[in-house]
């Protein structure tokens, strides 16, 4: 039989800061048990990392393990907006990516690796047919809530479940799944979403059949009434959650990172000289771009509420004229907030000063918010997150929900109910309770013993072809 220490794993990923993240923790996850990994996605990353003097390479701490980093052509060039245009991405991607990929496969192979088994990011469902070609088993790690997996399984396999999605307020009854409405599904589902998002969900769910385990990025006993309601359609092995080992605080085995955007270390300076609990940390995410009307609002309702202030803008410094007159002078001067392109968001997390999180509902973020015990404010806005957001606000009871007015514009009063409401409302003690309930139970779940370390040594142990000493 072959030895765990012999086990190599070959993972393909999108090259999306939020596609890229939970791969790259899995990997380390499998790198510190002793497989070995190769991390494989599309070139734009390397150029990426380079520009942003991020190396590409890794360095294993006491660990028989070992990862590397793979790329390989998706047929655009790099300077092409991927995030803008995700449309031809995918088609360029779908066209070219299967032979780019296989080559890329053939050369490993002819190097002496042997894959065990390969893992795919679930947004790129051609991948299956490559390992089929080259005989290799596969598995999907699904990175996004278990919840939304089984919302897309039921869509594609019984649509009857779902008999007007025009309605946003309309009830639907889902196994597994209570209190949902229309208005909490992912928008990939939803008529008014870009045609080629819809195919891409189809797509995956008919190609699970082609693969051997479903690996979920999330905690058997945060989603248990979901993940049971799955067995007699497509089992999931929760494995999460997948976030860095500090955040857990643990140390960390594997060196480097897959960041493609430079961190600004002057932010966590700055929280270190504020009051415990005094932070409003807001930052939506990689990909979508706040408008000015929505930046404007919240200039104002921070302004308004006097607290200090974390705030994550994209491209931060070319939107400078987008704030209200003064604001950004004004907070430089003071010292009251701190606006920037990017930050290191779990070491932000961690941060004693901060208060609470006002996020998109990503599922990364979700994840990391959880494990931080922090509430949030959630302002969901594309894709998972109003199911994320519903997971946060109803079920985690951790947060309340920010909403645009029937126009479609945020208002300033809507930002500083929100924000007071969890800071200081009449349900903030119990919101912070049950976040301190919640990051204990996901921590747990990594520990010896807890259900998502067993459910990753039952995986190691199948892809070995070894008995596993575990029974989940």
């Amino acid at each position: 039989m072959e030895s765990t220490e012999a086990v190599q794993v070959i993972m393909v990923t999108l090259s999306m800061q939020g596609h890229m993240n939970p791969m790259l923790k899995l990997a380390k996850m499998l790198v510190s048990k002793g497989v070995h990994v190769t991390l494989a996605t599309n070139d734009v990353a390397r150029k990426r990392m380079l520009d942003s003097k991020i190396s590409t390479n890794f360095t294993t701490i006491n660990s028989t393990g070992r990862l590397s980093l793979e790329f390989f052509s998706d047929g655009l060039s790099h300077e092409f907006d991927r995030e803008k245009d995700s449309g031809t991405f995918l088609a360029s991607l779908k066209a070219n990516g299967p032979k780019n990929l296989s080559n890329l496969i053939t050369d490993l192979k002819a190097n002496g690796n042997q894959f065990s088994c390969l893992i795919t990011n679930p947004f790129i469902p051609w991948v299956p047919g490559v390992a089929i070609e080259h005989g290799i088993p596969c598995g999907v790690l699904w990175i996004q809530s278990t919840t939304v997996f089984a919302i897309y399984c039921h869509f594609i396999k019984d649509p009857d479940l779902f008999p007007n999605l025009e309605n946003p307020n309309g009830i639907l009854e889902l196994p597994g799944i209570p209190g949902l409405t229309v208005g909490d599904l992912p928008t990939f589902m939803l008529p008014c979403s870009p045609s080629h998002f819809r195919l891409l969900v189809t797509e995956f769910i008919s190609i699970l059949d082609k693969v051997k385990w479903v690996l979920g990025n999330s905690v058997h006993e945060l989603e248990e009434e979901t993940v049971n309601s799955l067995e007699a359609v497509k089992p999931v092995y929760s494995i999460g959650p997948l976030v860095s080992p500090s955040l857990l605080g643990k140390e960390e085995t594997i060196e480097g990172s897959v960041d493609m955007w430079r961190a600004a270390d002057s932010c966590i300076e700055w929280l270190n000289k504020q009051r415990p609990s005094s932070v409003i940390y807001i930052s939506f995410g990689s990909i979508i771009m706040s408008s000015k009307q929505q930046i404007q609002s919240i200039a104002t309702a921070l302004k308004n509420i006097k607290r200090p202030f974390l705030w994550v803008i994209k491209a931060s410094e070319t939107r400078k004229d987008e704030f209200p007159k003064g604001f950004l002078e004004e907070i430089t001067q003071d010292k009251s907030g701190l606006v920037v392109s990017w930050c290191p968001q779990e070491k932000v997390l961690m941060n004693q000063a901060l208060a609470c999180f006002m996020t998109h509902c990503g599922w990364n973020s979700t994840l990391e918010t959880v494990v931080a015990g922090v509430p949030v404010v959630a302002y969901p806005e594309w894709t998972d997150q109003p199911t994320n957001s519903k997971l946060l606000v109803d079920v985690f009871k951790v947060g309340v929900r920010m909403s645009n007015c029937e126009d479609a514009r945020l208002s300033v009063e809507e930002v500083e109910r929100c924000i007071m409401e969890v800071i200081d409302g009449p349900r903030a003690g119990e919101m912070k309770r049950r976040a301190v309930e919640l990051k204990n139970a996901a921590k747990n779940a990594l520990e010896e013993g807890g259900s998502s370390n067993r459910n990753i040594d039952k995986f190691i142990a199948e892809i070995s072809c070894k008995p596993s000493s575990n029974n989940v």
